[in-house]
């Protein structure tokens, strides 16, 4: 006997700062039988609250936003609702924000060149506690995580950029982003967006924590940069 009990919808909040984009994305979802667009949201700011408001099952969330990462949403919101579960949804096979993504509690990273019906299913994957990575991007994943295990270096410290290196350090001797951005000649935004980039791919709350980081690490003779 067949189960002729009909499948439970999914409620998303759709996030990309691009209106036409969005737009799109909307129009496509809200369309499709087991699911319902219960927000949209531009910027990390206006996804944050959005998902607080509409507490949705999925966040089909952008990486790049015009007051942040995405992945800075995505570990915000997770943290907040652990029930609600993000896809990210970008133009960019970076393998840097597929680990960062990962790592903030994401639950797929695609790319927006994915047909409609494949990204209708990759959500249903999602909603029923699958996870999955475009194939564009999974071999720059594995190519990553090869050059971590050969490498001899943690994944933590793998992950960051030489950059990222540079301003942990900056971090943990307890300066403020003005500060950082003033020694290194980027916006202080800029700065903002590093270090959240940085506290992400370290799995870590507070830039506070980011001093016993780095004592850890030198106490252990981690990373040549260390």
């Amino acid at each position: 006997m067949t189960d002729s009990s009909p499948r439970p919808v999914l409620r998303l909040l759709v996030v990309d700062d691009h209106e036409v984009v969005r737009q799109g994305l909307v129009a496509l979802l809200d369309r499709r039988d087991g699911f319902q667009v219960v927000a949209e949201a531009g910027t990390v700011a206006e996804a944050i609250e959005a998902a607080r408001r509409s507490q949705p099952d999925i966040v089909v969330m952008d990486v790049r936003l015009p007051d942040g990462s995405g992945v800075e949403a995505c570990r915000e919101i997770r943290s907040e609702m652990p029930a609600t579960r993000v896809v990210m949804l970008t133009s960019y096979p970076d393998e840097e924000a597929v680990l960062s993504a990962i790592i903030a509690g994401a639950s797929g990273y695609l790319l927006k060149q994915i047909r409609a019906r494949d990204l209708t299913a990759a959500l249903e994957t999602v909603g029923r506690g699958g996870s999955l990575l475009d194939p564009a991007v999974t071999e720059k994943v594995l190519e990553r995580v090869r050059r971590i295990a050969t490498g001899g270096l943690s994944d933590e410290l793998a992950a960051l950029t030489a950059q990222e290196q540079r301003i942990l350090l900056l971090v943990a001797e307890g300066k403020t982003n003005k500060e950082i951005a003033a020694e290194i000649y980027l916006s202080d935004k800029t700065v903002k967006n590093y270090v959240s980039s940085i506290l992400s791919k370290l799995n870590l709350e507070r830039r506070a924590q980011a001093a016993a980081f780095v004592a850890k690490h030198r106490l252990d003779g981690g990373s040549g940069s260390f």
